[in-house]
């Protein structure tokens, strides 16, 4: 099953400080559960991303990258290809917070 949310039109949010450090707080137990490797951001990728966001809101993703621009360059194009917000990255792992459109898990303050 193929999901592709590039097509549709998602409302962007920003993050408030507030609300990054909750995210940060529920996301600290987490562990990466999409990995993007020596292929780089592949479509297969996004789409395991997509789904992994519609069912969690909040994931880690792991990124084997050479150096910090291109690492740095996979976090954001992955982050926009899914309509999601980049809430922390630490080394090789961006926490990603996208909420679900109807009865969304987690609660901002």
């Amino acid at each position: 099953m193929k999901i592709n949310l590039n097509k549709s039109i998602l409302y962007k949010m920003s993050l408030t400080n507030k609300q990054q450090r909750h995210l940060r707080s529920l996301a600290h137990s987490l562990k990466p559960v999409v990995a993007i490797g020596n292929l780089g951001l592949t479509d297969a990728v996004i789409n395991e991303t997509n789904l992994v966001l519609e069912t969690h809101e909040l994931i880690k993703a792991k990124v084997n990258a050479e150096t910090r621009e291109e690492k740095a360059k996979f976090i954001e194009s992955l982050a926009k290809q899914t309509d999601a917000e980049i809430v922390q990255t630490i080394g090789h792992i961006a926490v990603l917070y996208r909420p679900k459109k109807k009865n969304p898990i987690i609660i901002l303050p």
